[in-house]
């Protein structure tokens, strides 16, 4: 018998090191060749580690969340066959009966995919601890080896509650549902103190998110401005447009026209599709628009970026848009897909509340924030009319963008938007 030592591979663009985000093995699980054993991450792209060897897991090299030097040992695979003697490495040695030669080599090239890790946070049951249905309905996160299992064993994943990393269901999970004759266990009946806490490690996407916001709020000096519009116009033209639109073309919601009212109005106020880079001092003025749009996935918050926004027309701002928000949610973006913004629009829609304090996507100096849309009494001077008013909710990086110049910015939004044949018109 041999061993075999997988490093962490290169995983390219000059990336020195990632942190491990999962585990698909542990110490003991037989391995096949090409079976993913880790994924790691870099920047906001998932990265899969196969193995190159068939054979047991005799040694991991670091838990989810540390950071990982490339070519640092990460997994030893005991093996069959012989190999050349390894050379002395300074992790704590694996205990075994006897000395078995061992045959370093480095992970093939990975497989690269921008799916966005899981959600690292736990999820209290439902009252009687079955999953809700939409969450059973999505693919159960497992190791192929469980999948086996539980197929050769009758089991619906979906109806398992995973305890490893990001929710991953476990040999042990698959076990102790088989031995609860493969039903959910239910939630004992009566009111009950709770004393248990989670602790949950924050990794992957999750602290890329944190130090992301951590950075823009530690170093921006944020102003926040807030507008009412009144978005009954563009509401009756958005109507009129879905109403006509040919079968090929995706319905509009608002986003497009207020992507288009932003190449109008950054346009006129340059300052705005900025990147500041604070360390030497200078402001990169793009004549380009990249809109980035803030878009909720079940892995958290990313970016997708609508790039040249200032070349595309409402039809094609909402293909480029529903395109990207799909490719985000299924984690299927690119990297190039999710960088490269040069301001960047938050929206929540229909909980997007009354006002709200968005966050500057670092380094840029501006967002926008869209709040819901609601009816609203409006006096026209003779009386009280419904309207359909939302605010807009606007931060700026007060060191390069003066409140003056952020409520003129804002109001030349606000014309465009409640007199929205404006937008149409050549500049």
């Amino acid at each position: 018998m041999g061993e075999f030592v997988i490093k962490m591979p290169d995983v390219g663009e000059g990336v020195a090191e990632a942190e491990l985000v999962e585990w698909h093995v542990k110490p003991g699980d037989p391995v096949r060749e090409d079976m993913v054993l880790a994924a790691v991450m870099t920047d906001k792209a998932t990265v899969e580690i196969p193995s190159p060897v068939t054979g047991t897991v005799l040694w991991l090299g670091a838990e989810v969340g540390d950071t990982v030097a490339v070519k640092s040992p990460l997994v030893r695979i005991e093996i069959a066959g012989e190999g050349a003697p390894a050379a002395p490495l300074d992790e704590k040695p694996v205990a075994k009966a006897e000395e078995k030669p061992e045959v370093k080599v480095e992970a093939p090239a990975p497989v690269a995919k921008t799916t966005q890790p899981a959600k690292v946070e736990a999820k209290a049951p439902a009252a009687n601890g079955i999953p809700p249905a939409a969450e059973r309905q999505e693919k159960a996160l497992a190791s192929p080896a469980v999948r086996l299992r539980a197929k050769e064993s009758g089991v619906d994943l979906r109806q398992v509650t995973g305890t490893g990393p990001a929710g991953r269901i476990t040999h042990d999970d698959l076990d102790q549902f088989i031995a609860r004759g493969a039903q959910p266990a239910l939630a004992p009946a009566g009111l009950q103190r709770k004393t248990a806490v989670d602790e949950i490690k924050v990794t992957g996407l999750r602290r890329r998110i944190a130090e992301k916001m951590s950075l823009s709020t530690s170093r921006i000096p944020h102003i926040t401005y807030v507008e009412e519009v009144d978005m009954t116009a563009l509401e009756d033209l958005r109507a009129t447009m879905n109403r006509d639109r040919k079968a090929d073309q995706p319905k509009l919601t608002i986003l497009p026209y207020l992507m288009r009212a932003l190449v109008r109005t950054v346009a006129e106020q340059p300052a705005v599709n900025a990147i500041f880079d604070d360390g030497p001092g200078i402001i990169h003025r793009h004549h380009a628009v990249h809109i980035g749009i803030a878009t909720q996935t079940p892995a958290g918050l990313t970016v997708p970026v609508v790039r040249h926004a200032e070349a595309r027309g409402i039809w094609d701002c909402a293909n480029e848009l529903n395109r990207l928000a799909e490719a985000a949610r299924t984690g299927t973006a690119t990297r190039d897909e999710l960088t490269g913004s040069t301001i960047t629009i938050s929206s929540l829609g229909a909980l997007g509340g009354i006002v709200s304090t968005p966050v500057i996507n670092h380094p840029e100096v501006a967002i926008v924030g869209v709040n819901k849309l609601a009816i609203r009494p409006v006096w026209d001077g003779t009386q009280f009319v419904p309207r359909k008013i939302m605010n807009l909710s606007s931060s700026f990086d007060h060191r390069v963008i003066d409140g003056w110049d952020a409520a003129v910015f804002v109001q030349r939004l606000k014309t465009l938007l409640e007199t929205p044949a404006l937008i149409f018109v050549e500049a």
